[in-house]
């Protein structure tokens, strides 16, 4: 058991001397302690097959998967104690090796960032550096193993790292071991004592020797040493000069990390194999064949391996002693330049490597076996497990100055974050000019985001490394603390689609008053932006402020108006909201059931009704004109508020046609809550709002309307501002009737019946009774110019006495809401004008006339607004005036007007929004 034991770990060491009771003499012998941990470039075990030529004997497999040890991320720890020569090995395997990369790449996501593999790599690092200053502290000799002959510098930045780290720490390791069975040096320095490290170097057929001529003419001088012991000496040389000017080598090596021998060799450089590999594998397969059919017994295990070795020629190879014959000093082999060290250790001399004039002693203790793993076993648990909570590494608990010493650890290392930090903190000034410039006091998201993105487009020209993203999201933050700080625009836009000037602040409450010394301001929003405005009735035109709230714009300002102007008129009330609790609230998102887009069963009725409303507009006119009857349009009840809902109003009289639903005021309205905004069609039904939007009012009898000289309203453009002719045919009548009346009066507003108003279908002849009645679709531009509009996108131009064209084509048209004004500005923005009224004068005839309107203030899936009474009832013999919404506000936000290279016609009235019914 005891030449042969293999132990994985320092922890399973201390288990096993705890249950193994029969190899305690042993545990009691003095020992050395060599570390191996190096770079291997090869996926064979190299370490491994050190200390198998070492040892003569088969420790460790040839093939890394096979070993066994204590891993921690990719840093695995494997231990053998030889009891022949009383050295113990602990080799340290980390991603410096081709194994254990090769895991740690697959064990590493695909698609990760830079900075996360960066981190992950260097956290990698971080865990080598804490178990390389773990064998620092439990070893006597190191080896360094390297494959090839040239040395790597990183070890310079790595060693004065270590050191650094473990002058800081000391005091915590101190702490850790003061109990353990070892010496007061010891426990004062953490260490048995200054380690000695020492180098080996793999050839790789890197030196090539050529053979000597045999002409005795060019024979030279031989030389004292081997070009591979040259080699090793320029090494010496080199690392020594290396390490001495950045002061990793002091003069005391008590101070040190590590020492190397003065006056003895600490570089040794292993031979190569052939450069062409596949016949050199060849080669050892016949070798091995040959023995093994010249051997008839089995061999032992030892045997076996030395002869096993002695023909593979294994790439750590023991050297043979070269004869002297052309004065050559011989060459060492590896065992030897190993055992002139151990010897120095198991003999109890130690190392004077101190140079200088007074050089001091450096403490050193042979440790027993026992001793020593109480002590290992120890600082593993402190260093590498991280069980001791109050002292750990790398446990989860660490204090606070352990955690500090680590980031100062990580720092040090970590030459391409540090280099990346610098670099991309010099972006960040650029980055912050770039952001800052061309800036107004106060800005909008918008322009946040526009000038973010300009910042990082600078940034991103002059920042590198893995620090790229930490920094990029700093410049972030300071540009939107930038913005939020004092800078930040309000957001709020207006119904006309125009933002707040002022910087971010607070709505007064209810009777409070605007403060704007406060922090943040509390004050009303206002967009600087005044427009002018006519009246309900448009009699009377006013300033007023581009309004941001629904009831601002569409009701206020009206009613102040209504107090200075047609406050006395006649006016038709919408229904509105009547609480029957003194707190009402508005009704939920969740109870309004939008309809964006519309379902297409709602589309379908809308076509519907769309198409029914053009057909009642035109279709009552031409059919009394071609002499139908009264009678196949069906009867109208004399409920002048039922008339839209009867399906025989319609002219569809002699079919079955289902019960419509009835309308929205024939419905159980509520009282407990109101609509928030405007009745649309997306509009739960049996809510209205607690003001209507619309307005209907009488300016006077139908005769205060002169036909020839238009309306007399200040704000119109010459010759637009006249109502176009609705001729309506109220009765038919035979010629016998017409003769019987010739004589008599015309009635008033009565066109007299002539010949040319008379129409023959078939054999009879019969006249036509027709009423005049008046419309006009009034747009207004926010300037206070008015005009009327003939047709969509046609604006009215009367030179003489009073329009002759007819109003049936608009009304059997869908009409624009906007329309470009007449009178553009200077700038290149478009100037819109909007459909703001409808005039209609009522003839003092047997006629009912009733007002449908129905706008759609945007493309589809915008919905179809119309007032609280869909169906309005236009009492005979008046002037009247329609008055549509300042702005169109849905539960989801307002309609703002077009935009250029919109097309006007998305934003319409809807046609037959007037049809007449004959009494």
């Amino acid at each position: 058991g005891g030449t042969a034991s293999k132990m994985a770990a320092a922890r399973a060491l201390r288990a096993a001397l705890a249950s193994d009771g029969e190899e305690a003499a042993w545990k009691d012998e003095e020992m050395c302690v060599v570390g191996i941990f190096g770079k291997t470039s090869e996926l064979s075990a190299q370490k491994h097959a050190i200390v198998n030529t070492l040892c003569d004997k088969p420790v460790f497999p040839l093939y890394p998967g096979l070993a066994s040890g204590h891993q921690q991320g990719n840093n695995l720890l494997q231990c053998y104690y030889n009891q022949d020569s009383k050295v113990l090995y602990l080799l340290l395997t980390a991603v410096c090796d081709n194994q254990q990369l090769l895991h740690a790449c697959r064990a590493l996501a695909d698609e990760v960032s830079h900075a996360e593999a960066h981190e992950f790599w260097k956290g990698e690092e971080k865990l080598h550096c804490i178990h390389l200053l773990y064998l620092f502290s439990v070893s006597h000799i190191l080896l360094l193993v390297h494959p090839t002959c040239s040395f790597d510098i990183t070890y310079d930045r790595l060693f004065r790292a270590l050191d650094t780290l473990r002058q800081k720490v000391l005091p915590y390791l101190k702490n850790a071991i003061k109990d353990c069975p070892v010496g007061k040096e010891w426990r004062l320095n953490c260490r048995p004592c200054p380690p000695r490290l020492l180098f080996i170097f793999q050839l790789n057929g890197a030196l090539k020797v050529e053979p000597k001529c045999l002409d005795p003419s060019n024979l030279d001088k031989p030389k004292k040493h081997s070009p591979k012991r040259r080699l090793q000496h320029a090494l010496e040389d080199q690392i020594y000069r290396i390490f001495r000017k950045s002061r990793v080598l002091t003069n005391q090596s008590i101070n040190c990390l590590f020492t190397v021998p003065a006056n003895q060799a600490f570089v040794y450089v292993l031979a190569g194999q052939g450069d062409d590999p596949i016949s050199m594998l060849i080669g050892q397969l016949k070798n091995t064949c040959a023995i093994r059919e010249h051997e008839s017994l089995p061999l032992p295990g030892s045997r076996r391996y030395q002869m096993m070795r002695h023909v593979r020629q294994p790439s750590f190879i023991l050297e043979s002693s070269v004869n002297s014959s052309s004065g050559q000093l011989v060459d060492c082999t590896m065992k030897e330049f190993l055992w002139q060290h151990v010897e120095l250790v198991l003999t109890k001399k130690g190392f004077e490597d101190s140079v200088g004039r007074n050089p001091q002693p450096s403490h050193f203790e042979l440790p027993a076996y026992k001793n020593w793993l109480t002590v290992a076993s120890k600082l593993f648990d402190v260093m590498i497990s991280g069980k001791d909570e109050d002292l750990g590494f790398l446990a989860g608990d660490l204090s606070s100055k352990i955690q500090g010493q680590l980031k100062g650890l990580e720092g040090f290392l970590d030459a391409d974050n540090k280099f990346s930090e610098n670099r991309c903190q010099k972006a960040l000034p650029l980055a912050h000019s770039a952001y800052q410039s061309n800036l107004p006091h106060h800005y909008t998201t918008t322009v946040h985001k526009n000038q973010l993105a300009q910042a990082l487009r600078v940034y991103s020209q002059h920042a590198r490394g893995p620090a790229f993203q930490k920094y990029a999201m700093q410049l972030h933050e300071d540009c939107y603390k930038f913005w939020s700080n004092g800078h930040q625009l309000c957001e709020e836009r207006s119904l006309t689609d125009q933002h707040c000037v002022h910087k971010f602040h607070l709505l007064p409450k209810p009777g409070e008053k605007p403060e704007a010394d406060r922090n943040p301001p509390v004050l009303y929003h206002n967009s600087r932006a005044r427009s002018t405005s006519s009246c309900n009735c448009g009699r009377r035109q006013a300033p007023r402020d581009d309004p941001f709230d629904i009831k601002c714009g569409n009701y206020d300002f009206y009613q102040l108006q209504e107090e200075k102007c047609c406050g006395k008129l006649e006016h038709f009330y919408f229904p509105v909201f009547q609480p029957s609790t003194p707190d009402p609230a508005p009704a939920k998102n969740d109870s309004i059931v939008s309809s964006l887009p519309p379902q297409e069963g709602e589309g379908e009725k809308m076509k519907e009704k769309e198409a029914q409303t053009q057909g009642e507009s035109t279709s009552l006119s031409l059919a009394l004109s071609l002499g139908q009857s009264t009678d196949s349009l069906g009867t109208f009840p004399p409920d002048p508020h039922a008339g839209g809902d009867n399906p025989e109003a319609h002219g569809q009289g002699g079919e079955a046609k289902p019960e419509k639903r009835p309308s929205l005021v024939d419905r159980q309205v509520s009282t407990v809550e109101y609509l928030p905004g405007m009745l649309n069609s997306s509009c739960p039904k049996g809510l209205l709002p607690k003001f209507s939007s619309w307005s209907f009012v009488k300016l006077g009898p139908s005769k205060a309307y002169n036909f020839h000289r238009g309306l007399d309203q200040s704000g119109f453009i010459p010759g637009t501002n006249y109502l176009m002719p609705w001729d309506i045919v109220i009765k038919t009548r035979s010629e016998d009737e017409v003769d019987m009346d010739s004589n008599s009066w015309p009635a008033p507003n009565k066109s007299v019946p002539t010949k040319r108003a008379s129409t023959v279908i078939g054999r009879g002849r019969r006249r036509d009774d027709i009423a005049r009645a008046f419309v006009g679709f009034e747009y207004e531009d926010s300037r206070g110019r008015r005009f009327m509009c003939s047709g969509p996108e046609k604006i009215m131009k009367v030179m003489g006495s009073g329009p002759k064209e007819s109003a049936i084509k608009a009304l059997s048209s869908d009409m624009p809401l906007y329309i470009l004004s007449p009178s553009q500005g200077r700038g290149l923005k478009p100037h819109y004008a909007q459909l703001t009224r409808l005039f209609i004068v009522a003839p003092d005839a047997p006629l009912q006339i009733v007002l449908t309107p129905q706008v759609q203030p945007g493309p589809p899936p915008c919905p179809v607004f119309y007032p609280e009474k869909q169906e309005i009832p236009v009492p005979p013999d008046g002037l009247w005036v329609l008055r549509f919404p300042y702005a169109y506000v849905t539960d989801r936000g307002p309609c703002f007007p077009p935009k250029e290279n919109q097309p006007l016609m998305s934003y319409r009235l809807l046609r037959g929004i007037l049809k007449a019914i004959p009494q």
